[in-house]
């Protein structure tokens, strides 16, 4: 099955895990997505692994920035009708508080959508939503949708 079939078949199913492993970094996070109609949520489960500073202990900044990039990429999958995977122009975070050892969840927000470039603002929370233990803000390449110019 080729990536398109994928992306395909897991909007039709809504399971996002066959397409979760073709990213290595989504795969060692352990992402899963939890998609209600139209309210989407990413789940990073605490796994030992992701602990950077083992005397607090607080998980590690990189795990929490990179599950933070990985769930607005699969928003976009989620949310637009193309079967291209998203490619990152530039995604900054603001770490607002330790994450503590247990699962993370992030919400995703789109800010702009144009025909090339998505804007997405991403929340990541633990205890609660209004708690955000870190944000992003993130811009993401499109694919161009074919021309019909010249073809009239």
């Amino acid at each position: 099955m080729n990536l398109t079939e994928l992306i395909r078949s897991a909007r039709a199913s809504r399971n996002w895990e066959p397409l979760i492993d073709l990213v290595p970094y989504a795969r060692f996070l352990n992402l899963r997505l939890d998609i209600k109609g139209d309210q989407f949520t990413a789940c990073m489960p605490f796994d030992r692994k992701l602990i950077g500073n083992p005397a607090l202990p607080a998980l590690h900044g990189g795990a929490t920035g990179g599950f933070i990039e990985c769930a607005g990429m699969f928003y976009l999958l989620w949310h637009m009708e193309s079967a291209d995977l998203p490619k990152t122009i530039n995604f900054n975070f603001e770490y607002l508080r330790s994450g503590r050892p247990e699962d993370t969840y992030a919400n995703v927000f789109m800010v702009k959508q144009g025909q090339r470039v998505a804007h997405l603002r991403v929340e990541a929370w633990q205890s609660s939503p209004d708690k955000p233990i870190a944000t992003g803000h993130g811009n993401f390449m499109l694919k161009a949708a074919p021309s019909t110019e010249g073809n009239a």
